[in-house]
C-alpha cells in the first residue's frame, strides 16, 4: 500500500527533504565518504520529523545515493557513481536518428511528465518555470535556445524524483534536442522564430499541467509537444 505523503500547508515534506539532501550531496558540503548527520541533527536542519527523515533516507538509499554500514552508520557515495550502468551513449547522425531518438523520449518522458505533476516540490516547479523563461530570452537573442529546451526537458525528469529519468536524458545530452542535430541547411529549413514560439508554447501547456498537479494533462501535453516534433522532422524528409 502507498503511504500518504507527509503534507504540511500544502507542502510535501518528503520530497522537499529528499530533494534538500540531494542538493547537500550533488554540491557538497556532504561528499563521498562523508557520513550522515543523525536523525536528530537531520530533525533540526530540516524541521520535519524523524518520520519524515527516515523517508528521505530510505528514497535516497534505494536511488544509489546513501550506503548504510553495519554498526557504523549511513554514508554518502559517489553522485558521479548513480548513473544507471546500462545507459549507452547516444549519438545522432541526422533526421533519421533524430526520429529514433524521439520514439524513445516518447516512451519516457510522457510518463515522466505525470509523475513529475504528482511528485514535484515548490522549488522543482519554480525550476521548470525558470527554463521557460530562458528559452524565452534566447529566442528573443536570436539563439537556437537548445540550452533551455533542454534545461526544460530535463527539469522535468527530475521532478520525478527518480533519478532514473534524469540519467536517461543526461545520457541521450544534446541529441535529446532535435535541432542540435541538423544540417545546416536543414536547421535553414526548419527552424524559425514562429516555429520556436510553437516549441514554447507547448512547453508552456506542459509546465501548467505539472504546476496544477493534473497527471493527466500533464502526459497528453508531453506526448502532444513529442509528436509534433516528429510529424515536424518527418516532414523535413521529404523536404
Amino acid at each position: 500500500m502507498r503511504k500518504t505523503p507527509n503534507l504540511q500547508g500544502g507542502r510535501n515534506l518528503t520530497q522537499e527533504t529528499i530533494e534538500g539532501l540531494r542538493a547537500k550531496i550533488a554540491s557538497g558540503p556532504m561528499l563521498e565518504g562523508d557520513r550522515l548527520p543523525t536523525e536528530r541533527q537531520l530533525e533540526a536542519e530540516f524541521g520535519v520529523s524523524r518520520t519524515v527523515i527516515r523517508e528521505a533516507v530510505a528514497v535516497l538509499k534505494s536511488d544509489g545515493l546513501l550506503e548504510p554500514r553495519r554498526g557504523a552508520g549511513i554514508f554518502v557515495r559517489n553522485p558521479d557513481k548513480r548513473r544507471s550502468k546500462w545507459l549507452p551513449a547516444f549519438v545522432s547522425a541526422g533526421v533519421h536518428e533524430t526520429l529514433d531518438i524521439l520514439e524513445l523520449r516518447m516512451s519516457v518522458e510522457i510518463e515522466a511528465a505525470g509523475l513529475a505533476a504528482t511528485r514535484r516540490s515548490l522549488s522543482q516547479d519554480a525550476k521548470i518555470r525558470e527554463a521557460l523563461a530562458r528559452f524565452d530570452l534566447s529566442v528573443d537573442a536570436g539563439a537556437s535556445a537548445v540550452e533551455a529546451d533542454m534545461a526544460f526537458h530535463l527539469a522535468i525528469a527530475q521532478s520525478t524524483n527518480n533519478i532514473q529519468f534524469g540519467a536517461f536524458l543526461e545520457a541521450l545530452g544534446t541529441s535529446a534536442i532535435p535541432r542540435s542535430s541538423l544540417s545546416e541547411e536543414d536547421r535553414d529549413k526548419l527552424i524559425d522564430r514562429s516555429y520556436l514560439d510553437r516549441v514554447q508554447n507547448e512547453h508552456r501547456a506542459i509546465a501548467d499541467a505539472i504546476s496544477a498537479g493534473d497527471a493527466l494533462a500533464a502526459r497528453d501535453a508531453m506526448r502532444a509537444h513529442l509528436s509534433g516534433s516528429v510529424e515536424r522532422y518527418r516532414k523535413s524528409l521529404s523536404a
